[in-house]
């Protein structure tokens, strides 16, 4: 698995299709965070953002290979690996950008009545629930269910937004802890949403690549 992660890494930084979705997360951070702001509020702003961008980068990943080099990386490790490990690449690269935000984030919000530590990790872990939902609807509207590449980025985008408003989601969970924590400078890690958003990104993985392997 270490040589497929490293082969999928390499590939997705050589093709540089990674900065678009970089550069849209920085945009969004940009604009909707403000120095000096609630620390809690901007922090859940910004593992929200992480969400449709870990979502885009999933997507990438599992569609940067060309068929005739997916064909032989399946028959040389199997397709279910291969896609898992297309999926854990477009997954890490984006959580490990939102760890770097929710650290900088934090040392320009106001954190008067919040613990630094209890920002970061509340900070940390709704970024990682926003980013393995975010994978997890990645994988859901790319291939082997979505191929055609229009229907793929509409249910991308639609299953962003809904992942982020409705009711039960690891990710609006994260999110709406961390503002109603902004109110009362309260910070409460949401360990339930990231268990929750682990579980679900499990769970879509092991789904997608049993589908591929039938599939493709």
């Amino acid at each position: 698995m270490t040589a497929l992660l490293r082969y999928q890494s390499g590939l997705l930084l050589r093709s540089q299709r990674w900065l678009a979705p970089l550069l849209l997360y920085a945009a969004l951070v940009g604009v909707g965070v403000q120095a000096g702001e609630p620390v809690l509020g901007a922090l859940g702003f910004t593992a929200a953002a992480l969400l449709p961008v870990s979502a885009w980068s999933v997507r990438i990943c599992l569609t940067q290979e060309p068929p005739a080099a997916r064909s032989v990386v399946a028959a040389a490790a199997g397709r279910g690996r291969a896609h898992l490990a297309a999926l854990v690449t477009g997954a890490g690269w984006p959580v490990l950008a939102g760890a770097v935000a929710v650290l900088a984030v934090t040392a320009i919000g106001d954190r008067r009545g919040t613990a630094p530590s209890a920002a970061v990790a509340s900070g940390l872990l709704a970024a990682l629930a926003c980013g393995l939902t975010g994978a997890a609807v990645g994988a859901l509207a790319s291939r082997p269910f979505l191929r055609a590449p229009g229907w793929s980025v509409a249910a991308l985008v639609l299953g962003s937004l809904l992942a982020l408003v409705t009711t039960g989601s690891p990710a609006k969970y994260a999110m709406t802890a961390l503002v109603a924590g902004a109110r009362t400078a309260t910070a409460e890690p949401p360990w339930f949403a990231c268990a929750g958003a682990l579980l679900l990104a499990a769970a879509v993985a092991a789904f997608s690549c049993r589908a591929t392997a039938r599939l493709e």
